[in-house]
C-alpha cells in the first residue's frame, strides 16, 4: 500500500533534534464552529457522535489553497480531529505533543482528556500526553482553535480584520499553521539548552535545564533524583571533534563554558560571508547508560555597537537587508515546502543582501535554520497589534518573551524588533502609558537577551533604542543624499510626517539605518496592485533602484538599510520578485546595484 505523502515532513525544530519523533501533518477531520457550541457539546469527547464534516491538510490554514479548503470567509472557531498510533520506538518513554504555532488560542484533547491550552498565534507550545494515551490501539487527538479576526488589539501582524485584503494588510490565518508532532523522551531528559557564544573569549556558554520525575521545572541543588546523572557534550566542526565536556549533574539547571580555540588560538566565527557552524551533541547518562541524546548546533557570532557603527565580530559591518513578509500564494503564512524556504534565503543572498528583516511575523524555525546554515543576518520582529489596551499589553509581552526564548540560540538573529511604526501604540508620540509599554518591551528584551541589539519602535517615534532606524519612501536621489548627509540631519527629518523620536526622547548618537525604503512597483499583475512609486520598464526600474540605494551607500552616516521588499504580497506589488517568486530583474543586476554600481541593463 502506498503511504500518504506527509506535507512539510522535515524536522520542525532543527536546532534541538531527537531521533524519536512522529510528524502529525497531513489530512485531519475539520469543521467550523460558528455558533460556539463545540465545547458545550463536548466535540472533544471520545463518546461524541458529532462528525467534523470537512477535511483539511495540516499544517496549512483553512484560508489557504494548500489546506484543500481555500475559503477566506471569517470562521473564528475551528475544530480538528485525527487518530494516531505510536511507533514501537516510543515504548516505555514519555510522549510530548508539540504545536509549532496555532493562531490564536488553542486547546488540545487526547482521548477526551484536556492536555494543553495556549494563547498566542506565533509561538510554540507542548504538553506531556503520556497519561492520556491508550495502552494499546489508536489515540484520538482533537484541537479547538479560536481566532479573533476583527479584534485590532490582537497581536496579528499583517492579517486583516476586514473581509477582503487591502492596502498593507493581507489574508488572515486561523488555526494550525505550523507542524504538529510527537516526541519520545525518557522521564529524565534535557529540557532546554541556552547557548551563548562569546567571540572575545572564544567559548560558548551552555545553560542546561533538566526535567525529571516529579518536576518538569527547575528544582534545587542536591535533589536526590539527580544522583548518578552525567551529561556529556561533544562539539564538532566539519565532522572533527574540537571540544568535549562531561560533568555530574547536581541541580536542575547547570551552566558550563566550553572553549573553542583552534590552532590559531581563536574559534571559527559565523558571518554571512562565512557561515561556520559548530555541531554539538548532548548525551545524558544514568550509571553510564544513555537515557537522552540531542543534536544541535551553534555559531560563534557577536553583534555590537561601537560609537555610531554596527559591528559584527568586532568589525564594522554595513547591513544590507531586505524586508521579507514571509507570505506565500498557496500557503499564506505557511511556506509550502522546506525547499521554498531555502529558495527565499538563497535568492536574498544572490541579490547582494546580507540580511533580512522578517516583517510582522515570527517565522517558521526552518527559515532561521536556513539563515544559520547559508549565512543571512535576521532581525526578529513581533507580529504587532494595531490598537492599544491593557489586555493587549499583557498578550503582547507574553508572546514576545516566548518568541525570544524560542529563537535565542540562532546565530542569524542579530536584532530584536518588538514594535514597528507605532503599531499597537498609535499615540506613543505623547502618551506616557504607551511610551512605558515600549520601554518595558525594550528592557524586558534586554533582560532576556543581552547579546543582541534591540530596536524599540522601528521606523519612527523611538523611545530608548540601540539603533536609530528610519522608514523613508522618498524616491528622489538628491533629496535622499541631502537628508542623509549627517546623522543629526537624518534624526531631525520627518519622513511620513513622523518624528524619529517620541516626545521626551532624543537622538544620542546611535547608528543610523534606513530600515524601510524603496517599495518600487514594477510588473504589476493587476490594476489594483500598488507600490510607493512605480517603474515603467526594466531600464526605469534599474535607475529607480539605484536612485534610492546609492545615496544610502554613499552617505557618511548611514550604517545599513532594509529595502522594501523581497516579493509582492497579494495587492502589494512592490517586490523584487513576484508573489510566486519570479525575479523582476536578474539577481546579479540587483546585486550590482547593492554594490554601488549602475549596471547596463537591459543592454543598449
Amino acid at each position: 500500500m502506498t503511504q500518504p505523502v506527509i506535507p512539510r515532513p522535515e524536522h520542525p525544530r532543527p536546532q534541538f533534534e531527537r531521533a524519536d519523533w512522529l510528524n502529525l501533518n497531513g489530512e485531519w477531520e475539520f469543521d467550523y464552529d460558528d455558533a460556539n457550541v463545540g465545547e458545550a457539546e463536548q466535540w472533544y469527547s471520545d463518546s461524541s457522535s458529532r462528525k467534523l464534516g470537512r477535511t483539511i491538510v495540516v499544517p496549512y490554514c483553512y484560508q489557504s489553497k494548500l489546506s484543500g479548503i481555500g475559503e477566506t470567509d471569517i470562521h473564528d472557531i475551528v475544530w480538528y480531529r485525527r487518530t494516531f498510533e505510536l511507533p514501537q520506538s516510543f515504548a516505555g518513554k514519555r510522549v510530548l505533543l508539540h504545536f509549532g504555532a496555532v493562531d490564536y488560542e488553542a486547546k488540545a484533547w487526547v482521548n477526551g482528556r484536556l492536555v494543553a491550552a495556549h494563547e498566542g498565534g506565533h509561538t510554540p507550545f507542548q504538553a506531556d500526553i503520556t497519561e492520556a494515551l491508550n495502552a494499546s490501539g489508536p489515540n484520538r487527538l482533537v484541537v479547538r482553535a479560536r481566532d479573533y479576526s476583527q479584534d485590532t488589539t490582537l497581536p496579528r501582524g499583517k492579517q486583516y480584520w476586514k473581509p477582503r485584503s487591502e492596502g498593507i494588510f493581507y489574508t488572515r490565518t486561523t488555526g494550525i499553521w505550523q507542524t504538529v508532532w510527537l516526541e519520545a523522551v525518557s522521564e529524565t531528559h534535557v529540557r532546554r539548552v541556552r547557548m551563548t557564544p562569546d567571540v572575545d573569549r572564544s567559548l560558548v556558554e551552555l545553560k542546561f535545564s533538566f526535567a525529571y520525575p516529579g518536576t518538569g521545572t527547575d528544582a534545587g541543588f542536591g535533589d536526590p533524583a539527580l544522583e548518578s546523572l552525567r551529561l556529556k557534550t561533544t562539539v564538532s566542526f566539519a565532522g572533527e571533534v574540537v571540544a568535549e565536556d562531561a560533568f555530574r549533574i547536581r541541580a536542575a539547571t547547570e551552566t558550563r563554558c566550553i572553549g573553542l580555540h583552534d590552532n590559531f588560538g581563536r574559534g571559527r566565527t559565523w558571518s554571512p560571508d562565512n557561515p561556520q557552524l559548530y555541531d554539538v551533541e548532548f548525551v545524558l547518562e544514568r550509571d553510564e547508560e544513555t537515557i537522552d541524546r540531542v543534536n544541535s548546533y551553534f555559531g560563534l557570532r557577536k553583534i555590537s555597537v561601537d560609537g555610531d557603527r554596527v559591528c559584527l565580530n568586532n568589525n564594522p559591518y554595513y547591513m544590507k537587508l531586505v524586508l521579507d513578509q514571509g507570505y506565500f500564494p498557496d500557503g499564506i503564512l505557511t511556506p509550502p515546502t522546506d525547499e521554498a524556504i531555502r529558495f527565499d534565503v538563497e535568492a536574498t543572498k544572490a541579490m547582494g543582501f546580507n540580511g533580512a528583516r522578517k516583517h510582522q511575523k515570527i517565522e517558521d524555525p526552518r527559515y532561521l535554520y536556513w539563515c544559520d546554515k547559508l549565512g543571512l543576518l535576521l532581525w526578529g520582529e513581533m507580529a504587532n497589534a494595531y490598537a492599544y489596551t491593557e489586555e493587549y499589553a499583557l498578550r503582547m509581552t507574553r508572546e514576545w518573551t516566548e518568541a525570544i526564548e524560542r529563537d535565542y540560540n540562532h546565530p542569524c538573529v542579530v536584532a530584536w524588533v518588538p514594535l514597528n511604526e507605532s503599531w499597537g501604540v498609535p499615540n506613543i508620540s505623547n502618551d506616557h502609558k504607551q511610551q512605558m509599554h515600549a520601554l518595558a518591551l525594550y528592557y524586558t528584551t534586554k533582560s532576556l537577551d543581552s547579546t543582541r541589539l534591540v530596536v524599540s519602535n522601528d521606523g519612527w517615534e523611538h523611545a530608548v533604542t540601540d539603533l536609530c532606524t528610519i522608514h523613508d519612501y522618498e524616491w528622489r536621489r538628491d533629496v535622499l543624499a541631502d537628508r542623509y548627509s549627517s546623522a543629526d540631519k537624518a534624526a531631525a527629518a520627518l519622513p511620513a510626517n513622523r518624528r524619529i523620536f517620541a516626545s521626551g526622547f532624543r537622538y544620542e548618537g546611535q547608528p543610523v539605518l534606513v530600515s524601510e525604503f524603496g517599495g518600487i512597483a514594477f510588473k504589476k499583475s493587476s490594476d489594483e496592485g500598488w507600490g510607493y512609486s512605480g517603474a515603467k520598464d526594466e531600464a526605469d526600474f534599474v535607475k529607480r533602484l539605484a536612485d534610492v540605494v546609492h545615496p544610502l551607500l554613499q552617505s557618511p552616516c548611514v550604517r545599513g538599510f532594509c529595502y522594501t521588499q523581497l516579493t509582492d504580497v497579494e495587492q502589494e506589488q512592490n517586490g523584487l520578485m513576484t508573489y510566486d517568486r519570479k525575479p523582476k530583474l536578474p539577481f546579479d543586476v540587483i546585486k550590482q546595484i547593492n554594490q554601488g554600481k549602475l549596471p547596463d541593463y537591459p543592454p543598449q
